[in-house]
C-alpha cells in the first residue's frame, strides 16, 4: 500500500502531522507493507528565493492580527509539537521560499533518502537556531549531506534552477486535481484522503480501512494452467 503525503517544510502542521502519522504507522501491523512517498506543495509559491522575513511579521500581516496574537498562535503550536515529542522554536524563526527544498527532496527520492531529508529539513526549520533560508545554498548542502546525499549532487541541483522543477510543479498540479487546498494532505492507495494533522487514532483508522479494502487483482481464469511460482516452474506431465 502506498501513502502519499503532500506537505511543505514551512508548514508547522505538516511537521506535527508527520509525527502523528508515523506514530500510527509504527503501531500498524502491516507497516512493512506500506510505502511512504513525500510530495511537493508550496504554501507560498510566488515568494522569491531571497525574500526572507520573520515568521511573526508574516503571520501578523497575512491574518490581520497583532504580533502578540501571532506569538500566542506559535506558543500553541509549540505545545502541540511538544506533545508529539518534537522540539519547536516559538520565536526567532524566519520564512522564505521552499522551492529549492522541494527540488532537493526530489533528488533525495531518486537516491532513496527522501524520508531522511524531509525529517532533517523539518528539524532545521522548526527546532534549530540556524536559519534554513538566510544562510545560503551551502546550508542546504550541509543538511543534504547529513541525510546521506552527495554534496556535489546537491550543489549541482542548486546550481541548475530547472533541476527537478518540473517534478515539483507536477506534484503541485496533482494536489490541486485531488482537491487539496492545504497541507498536510495524505492519500492512501489513491482511495482515501486525510486532510490536516489529525490525531494518530484517525491515521490508524485510515490505514486499517485502506489496507482492508485493497482489491486483489481478479483472475480471468484459474483452471490449473502451468505457471511459475515460489517453488519453481511445474514440469509438464506427458
Amino acid at each position: 500500500m502506498r501513502v502519499e503525503i503532500w506537505s511543505d517544510i514551512a508548514c508547522p502542521w505538516c511537521y506535527v502531522g508527520k509525527a502523528r502519522f508515523e506514530k500510527a504507522l509504527r503501531a500498524f501491523p502491516h507497516r512493512d507493507g506500506v510505502e511512504v512517498v513525500h510530495r511537493s506543495f508550496e504554501l507560498d509559491p510566488r515568494r522569491a528565493k531571497g525574500d526572507v522575513r520573520p515568521v511573526l511579521a508574516i503571520l501578523a500581516e497575512k491574518y490581520g492580527m497583532s504580533e502578540a496574537q501571532a506569538q500566542a498562535g506559535e506558543d500553541n503550536l509549540g505545545a502541540q509539537a511538544a506533545a508529539e515529542g518534537l522540539e519547536y522554536r516559538t520565536s526567532g524563526r524566519d520564512h522564505g521560499s521552499t522551492f529549492d527544498l522541494h527540488r532537493m527532496l526530489h533528488l533525495a527520492k531518486e537516491k532513496g533518502r527522501q524520508d531522511e531529508l524531509i525529517g532533517i529539513l523539518f528539524r532545521a526549520n522548526f527546532a534549530e537556531e540556524r536559519s534554513l533560508f538566510s544562510e545560503g545554498d551551502e546550508r542546504l548542502v550541509e543538511l543534504a549531506v547529513e541525510a546521506g546525499l552527495d554534496a556535489q549532487d546537491a550543489r549541482a541541483v542548486l546550481a541548475d534552477p530547472t533541476a527537478y522543477a518540473d517534478a515539483v510543479r507536477a506534484d503541485e498540479r496533482e494536489a490541486a486535481e485531488l482537491g487539496a487546498n492545504g497541507v498536510p494532505f495524505f492519500v492512501l492507495d489513491r482511495t482515501y484522503g486525510v486532510s490536516g494533522a489529525q490525531p494518530a487514532e484517525v491515521f490508524a483508522q485510515a490505514l486499517t480501512r485502506a489496507w482492508g479494502e485493497r482489491s486483489p487483482l481478479p483472475a480471468v481464469e484459474d483452471g490449473g494452467a502451468d505457471a511459475c511460482g515460489p517453488d519453481g516452474c511445474a514440469v509438464p506431465q506427458r
